[in-house]
């Protein structure tokens, strides 16, 4: 919005049905406070058909939104996302945009972090009206990335991704012999955070259902490479279960071993060892089966193949 001063009204498109009007207008009211979006959606001083609504209210096609004159906060100068450098297009459609996103980047901004791979694409497709994350992927973690260009085709996804009608097939090392050929776990996982203020996630009986398929596909001299199908999709899932069970992901800083780590390093592992290498799902507007795959990164499969037989 250009101008926040003034009274403004808006008629809600197709690129916006379904959206909460608290996050529409967080949307094209950049720069304002969250609460302050929120104190004028209370006091009834943002209407939505003339009517007052609550900050849940979906908005739908033709909906005219009053805008009262809003408060800008006093902005910092941000580093501009870097578009020269994009995560590869896997795929791309009128309705989606499926990336294979590097280790190390983040997937949006927040948390200390400038930018991710959704503030790059906004800045390179500056046409799209409408762009947003079907779904993470850890900063640590490479591979396939869902974007929707479509709120539709948002909401056909979400809905998929609850069903558990998505098929994502991650495959990560893990130190030790894994003796199942397969071995489904379902251990419930719950969110915490530690005293420094650090957000964590561990099996705890009043956790969320939470539930993977493990299968070997190489065992090595000291080490396994496993594939992980998941079956829901919690935070750190994949990490937390194996290190639950005692076989922490190669590289992972977070809920591995430290010296252990440190010697992969040097041994030429600098990243974690996770990829999300598979996906399979019914494409929300064709109806059609869409599989798409990611190869192992090179400096994965170069450490894999310098391990022991």
């Amino acid at each position: 919005m250009k101008d926040l001063s003034n009274v403004a009204s808006m008629e809600v498109d197709s690129a916006s049905e379904g959206q909460r009007v608290d996050n529409f207008l967080m949307r094209v009211c950049k720069g304002v406070p969250r609460s302050h979006i929120y104190r004028v959606l209370r006091t009834g001083e943002v209407r939505v058909n003339s009517r007052r609504v609550d900050p849940t209210y979906r908005l739908r096609p033709g909906d005219k939104v009053r805008i009262p004159p809003l408060r800008i906060a006093g902005r910092t100068s941000r580093p501009v996302p870097r578009t020269a450098s994009l995560p590869a297009v896997v795929h791309e459609d009128e309705a989606l945009l499926v990336v294979d996103k590097p280790a190390g980047l983040a997937v949006h901004g927040g948390s200390g972090v400038s930018f991710g791979v959704i503030e790059q694409f906004r800045a390179a497709r500056p046409q799209l009206k409408f762009l947003e994350l079907a779904h993470r992927l850890d900063r640590d973690t490479s591979g396939l990335l869902i974007l929707a260009k479509k709120r539709s085709a948002l909401t056909a996804l979400h809905a998929a991704l609850r069903e558990g009608r998505v098929h994502k097939r991650y495959l990560a090392l893990v130190p030790g012999k894994w003796r199942e050929e397969e071995r489904r776990i379902d251990l419930p996982l719950k969110k915490y955070l530690t005293k420094s203020g650090e957000r964590r996630v561990s099996v705890h009986r009043e956790g969320r259902e939470s539930r993977t398929v493990f299968r070997r596909e190489r065992s090595l001299r000291d080490f396994t490479l496993l594939s992980a199908d998941l079956l829901t999709g919690r935070t750190h899932q994949i990490r937390v279960h194996l290190a639950h069970l005692g076989f922490p992901v190669a590289g992972d800083e977070k809920y591995g071993d430290y010296e252990n780590n440190r010697v992969l390093a040097r041994q030429g592992l600098a990243r974690l060892f996770l990829h999300a290498a598979e996906l399979d799902f019914v494409h929300p507007a064709t109806g059609r089966e869409i599989k798409l795959s990611s190869p192992l990164p090179e400096a994965l499969r170069r450490f894999l193949d310098s391990l022991p037989r």
